[in-house]
């Protein structure tokens, strides 16, 4: 983990201060990173890099509460370069193979039913483009109001509230009633 990084020479204040920030926000980066990337594991590395990003940078960075943003920001964009890695990948792989593989449905178990519907309503959001999915993330999953939200994109509060109405539209268009199962 991040805090074993800390040594004695640079001081125990300094080291208070990261591990006091490491504490207070990594489950909120860790959720965000989930979100975008559908992974914990994956989540959990970039939640990682970006507290070591920090780190090595500490001395030039904000401190506290305003060091979230930079958190947010950069677990954000490290989360939305690994899925456009991704995304290549599958459409390169998507190129090559002539057929693409379905997964056949199981009518008969629930949780199949309730986890296939859940990786529906993912695909669907990547499907929404980057600016406006991200608020839409950050509103629905972080749960961050919308000020919040607009400093972090660095954009106007009323700007975050259109991106996530238009985030929504996009978000029906994909998704139909009839694909999905609500217990």
């Amino acid at each position: 983990m991040i805090p074993r990084l800390l040594s004695k020479n640079e001081g125990d204040a300094d080291n208070q201060v990261f591990s006091e920030l490491f504490d207070d926000f990594y489950t909120q980066l860790l959720r965000i990173a989930c979100r975008i990337c559908d992974s914990s594991e994956v989540a959990e590395e970039l939640c990682q890099e970006t507290f070591l990003r920090y780190y090595e940078r500490r001395k030039r960075l904000p401190q506290g509460i305003e060091a979230r943003y930079w958190l947010i920001r950069v677990v954000k964009n490290l989360a939305l370069s690994h899925e456009k890695r991704i995304r290549r990948e599958r459409k390169a792989y998507l190129d090559i193979a002539s057929k693409p593989m379905r997964e056949s449905l199981n009518q008969g178990e629930i949780a199949t039913l309730s986890d296939e519907s859940r990786k529906y309503v993912q695909e669907a959001l990547l499907k929404v483009p980057y600016k406006l999915r991200v608020p839409l993330i950050l509103k629905a999953y972080a749960e961050y109001p919308y000020s919040i939200i607009a400093q972090i994109l660095h954009i106007s509060e009323n700007n975050v509230k259109i991106r996530i109405f238009r985030a929504r539209q996009h978000l029906s268009k994909y998704l139909k009633k009839e694909d999905l199962y609500v217990p």
